[in-house]
Formats: structure tokens, C-alpha cells, sequence
């Protein structure tokens, strides 16, 4: 795995924001990398930066210093164009509460984000039927957001985030709204999907059991990436 390009990687990434009695420091010549097809759960608590290395990390936040790399490609001197078309077509995030368009059915809701990069409707919807399918929502493609259950919602906004096929997948508390039993279904689709398509995920969660399942377990200490444990 190491001697691949990783997916992503952040090196040295600082990020602090100005303060009246002085910079408050999130981030801290913090790196990490993750591989194709790889796994990582971040738990972290609340106030120690992980939204903030999301952020980074999905190119919505540039860091103070430090480089994100995409793919092995340097993203600090890309304009808004050039980041925008990166977010569009390598990275994918899914959060803890869905955002689908409530106007739209699920399969509309995957379909848009293909169609917005450029491809053509027969094949958008062929993907998004494909991938809604995987997601075990085959026969809910004509239904729209306010009839499906939340946990049904949820595989919907997977299947979006990586209906254009990303190289990264962030997923803040992606379950963190839902029910034991239904977190676990949706975990273990995103899982099942990640693993079948060799994305690299990066999955926020405060749950220890369902980080204990993924590949690697990190957390944030001191502004830095760091192992959990």
C-alpha cells in the first residue's frame, strides 16, 4: 500500500484562527495520508479541529500552510475553478444530516451531481440506478426524501457522493442521527460501497465499535494527526 500514491495526503497542514488576545491554533504541522480503498475512522471530541481537517481535507477550507495533495497533485496554487472541479470530481462527503433536495426523488437526487459535471442522462441514470440498487434502495428510486426513512435518506446521500466516482469519500458522523440498528445498516453499506469501488474513506464517528472495524483508527492531539490509542 505505501508504495502507492495516496489518495489523499496533508502535509504539515496549519490552520488557526485569529483571535482578539491572539491566534487560536486548530491545526498543527499536522500530516496524514490515506491509500485507495482504505478506511480510516477519525474520533476526535468536539473542539479538537476534525470538522476543521474535513474541511481542509475537501478542499472547502485552505489551510494557513501546508499542501493538500489530491492524487499525488498539489492543490495550493489552484484557483476557485480548478479547486471547484477537484471537489466536483474527487472528492465526495457525505454529513450527519442528509441534504437532499426534498423536490427531487432519489434517483434525481444522485443523478444531479452527474449531470452537473456533464453526463448525459441515460448515463447518469444508469449509474445512479445502479448505485441506489447496490445501496438496497432499488425499489425506491421514484420515491422522494419525505418518503423514505432516515436511514434510507442516508444511503440516498451516499449514493450522490459518489455518484461522480471520487477518489476520497469524507463522511462527518455520517450515522450520528440515526438509530443503533439503522447506523449500523448504513455503515455497513458505506463500508460494503467503499470497499467495492477502492475508494479511500475517511469516516468522523464517535462510535469506538464502528471504528474498531475500519482499517486504521486516528485521532487529533495537539493540533496533529495522530494513531488512537
Amino acid at each position: 500500500m505505501a508504495t502507492e500514491t495516496p489518495a489523499l495526503f496533508l502535509s504539515q497542514i496549519e490552520r488557526y484562527y485569529p483571535q482578539s488576545d491572539g491566534p487560536l491554533e486548530i491545526l498543527r504541522k499536522a500530516d496524514f495520508a490515506i491509500w485507495p480503498g482504505e478506511l480510516v475512522a477519525l474520533v476526535a471530541p468536539s473542539g479538537t479541529g476534525k470538522s476543521t481537517l474535513l474541511h481542509v481535507a475537501g478542499l472547502l477550507e485552505s489551510p494557513d500552510s501546508g499542501e493538500v495533495f489530491i492524487g499525488g497533485v498539489p492543490t495550493s496554487q489552484l484557483d476557485d475553478k480548478g479547486l471547484t472541479r477537484l471537489r466536483r470530481t474527487e472528492i465526495g462527503f457525505v454529513y450527519q444530516f442528509h441534504h437532499l433536495l426534498p423536490e427531487f426523488t432519489a434517483l434525481e437526487n444522485v443523478v444531479l451531481p452527474q449531470r452537473i459535471r456533464g453526463l448525459g442522462k441515460a448515463e447518469a441514470e444508469s449509474r445512479a440506478t445502479e448505485l441506489l440498487s447496490f445501496l438496497g434502495l432499488g425499489d425506491r428510486l421514484d420515491h422522494l426524501p419525505g418518503e423514505l426513512s432516515g436511514g434510507e435518506q442516508q444511503r440516498v446521500a451516499i449514493g450522490r457522493a459518489v455518484a461522480n466516482a471520487p477518489r476520497v469519500l469524507l463522511a462527518d458522523e455520517p450515522t450520528g442521527n440515526l438509530d443503533p440498528h439503522t447506523s449500523l445498516h448504513v455503515f455497513n453499506t458505506l463500508v460494503a460501497l467503499a470497499r467495492a469501488s477502492g475508494l479511500a474513506a475517511v469516516i468522523a464517528t464517535h462510535n469506538l465499535d464502528l471504528a474498531a472495524r475500519m482499517d486504521r483508527q486516528v485521532t487529533i492531539r495537539d493540533g496533529m494527526v495522530v494513531p488512537l490509542g
